[in-house]
């Protein structure tokens, strides 16, 4: 048990490190909360209590959770490419990574397991995860280089964990559910999609690594990469029900992808590696002012 713990514990510091990865749950929690009452037209003020703060330590481990499947997914891509992670290092092993997985699996259930409804939403979408790393590794499906398909494949788990968080909402806000939340999700996805993008495009491949293009091809794939924010900006500014003097606060991230596709489009071989966390949290951060604007 101690060497287990020693293993996944350099592995949380080289792929999850715990003071930045729980500022980024904290924001992610607090932000899409903010999110689902800045559009609940039946919402009235809205304030983060000890609820958002165990959705923080949620998503947290959720992450982790979700950064050890795909770690154990994508092993054989990054012994090429990066050979200094923790898993193709040597520092951990997959089978530490698959007991790391089902006990904090466990655990995010039991911290939940006061709410019926969130702790069941945490089950099926860590299940999810579990039988696509299945069909992975016994099919090798779907291949590493399909950008749009491994995305498509990938989905389920971020709809599942906003889901969760809107569960909790409305424990909080003390009625049942609408289509506010459902065009919140879909806000929340199209603005997380420029971040999975976005580190995924480049117009230099290392040697031996698959072009993440695809069929769209590299101008393609940034149209998508840009359309997609955009679409989550006009969508937020379009149906929030916040003070009209409180949209910017929706308009305001759209300025990272902006000029990093700029940037990217007039030449840099890849995109910034900061570009697609920084519009993330400044996402965040305004689904968060428009939250309290109610």
């Amino acid at each position: 048990m101690t060497g287990w713990c020693r293993r996944v514990r350099r592995f949380v510091s080289g792929r999850h490190p715990p003071v930045p990865s729980l500022l980024f749950a904290a924001a992610w929690a607090y932000g899409v909360t903010g999110l689902f009452a800045a559009l609940d037209p039946l919402a009235a003020r809205w304030r983060p209590g000890g609820g958002t703060a165990v959705a923080a330590v949620t998503v947290f481990l959720d992450l982790l959770l979700m950064r050890a499947l795909d770690d154990v997914r994508d092993l054989e891509h990054d012994r090429r490419f990066h050979p200094e992670r923790p898993l193709p290092a040597g520092a951990v092993r997959v089978r530490d990574l698959v007991v790391l997985y089902a006990a904090g699996s466990s655990a995010v259930i039991a911290l939940n397991a006061a709410w019926s409804w969130r702790a069941a939403v945490l089950a099926a979408q860590l299940a999810y995860g579990a039988a696509v790393l299945a069909a992975h590794r016994r099919w090798r499906w779907p291949p590493g280089d399909r950008l749009l398909v491994n995305l498509l494949v990938s989905l389920p788990a971020p709809v599942l964990l906003h889901a969760y968080l809107y569960a909790g909402y409305l424990d909080a806000s003390g009625h049942g559910a609408g289509w506010s939340g459902a065009v919140a999700v879909v806000v929340a996805v199209l603005a997380a999609g420029y971040t999975e993008l976005a580190k995924k495009i480049t117009r230099a491949p290392r040697p031996g690594e698959p072009a993440a293009t695809g069929p769209l091809g590299l101008n393609g794939s940034v149209a998508v990469a840009l359309a997609a924010p955009a679409l989550s900006a006009g969508l937020l500014a379009a149906r929030s029900q916040a003070p009209s003097a409180w949209t910017p606060a929706a308009l305001l991230a759209m300025v990272i992808p902006a000029v990093a596709g700029c940037r990217f489009l007039l030449g840099r071989a890849r995109r910034p590696c900061a570009a697609p966390a920084l519009h993330l949290l400044l996402t965040f951060a305004g689904y968060a002012a428009l939250g309290l604007a109610r």
